[in-house]
């Protein structure tokens, strides 16, 4: 592998740690606002993943840095920041935990869950959902039910706003976006209810 496509891949281990951080945040905030022990699991799993990626990260910024005799503080820039995004993974950890542990949620929260428009939602896909084999663009889930697949985790691989020619299979845990009327229309319709 050349040193090339040694900073690609350092690169795109940044642009995946940033995503999931983010990504976690928002899941977690929503698990904690709407009392979502699935969205919390998912949460946990997800730091699982952060910290893997980390230690991957930083061996190959270490590997990098003695093979090429980079100047530490630039190496010191890069570690720092895969420590930050991994503080990041661990603080929405924190959050979601707080949920799994079955703390009862703050009166204000309370109130936001009642003037919520909008909120996060999870669904697994069965074997005789209509989704299963259907591209995210095919099943219509914004104009049908007003939800929009946002992530969606197959086997051990995430994937972040997947495009509408992405298809569906049974086993994906779909993470959307969407009015509150939309979660019991995307559970029936993944569990093959509908």
């Amino acid at each position: 592998m050349t040193s090339e496509e040694e900073w690609i891949m350092i690169e795109d281990m940044i642009r995946q740690l940033k995503n999931t951080c983010e990504f976690m945040i928002d899941l977690a905030y929503s698990a904690l606002i709407f009392d979502d022990k699935d969205l919390a699991e998912r949460v946990m799993d997800l730091e699982e993943y952060v910290d893997k990626l980390h230690t991957k990260f930083e061996l190959k910024v270490l590997k990098i840095g003695i093979k090429r005799k980079e100047d530490e503080k630039n190496l010191l820039g890069l570690l720092r920041l895969g420590v930050a995004t991994e503080n990041l993974a661990d603080a929405a950890a924190e959050i979601a935990d707080i949920v799994l542990r079955g703390v009862e949620p703050h009166p204000i929260l309370k109130m936001v869950m009642e003037e919520a428009e909008e909120m996060v939602m999870q669904a697994t896909i069965s074997e005789n959902s209509i989704l299963n084999g259907k591209m995210i663009g095919e099943a219509k889930l914004e104009e049908k039910i007003g939800v929009k697949i946002i992530a969606l985790k197959r086997e051990d691989k995430w994937f972040y706003n997947p495009p509408s020619d992405f298809v569906l299979k049974a086993g994906d845990i779909i993470i959307a976006r969407g009015f509150i009327e939309g979660k019991n229309a995307l559970k029936k319709l993944a569990e093959g209810e509908i």
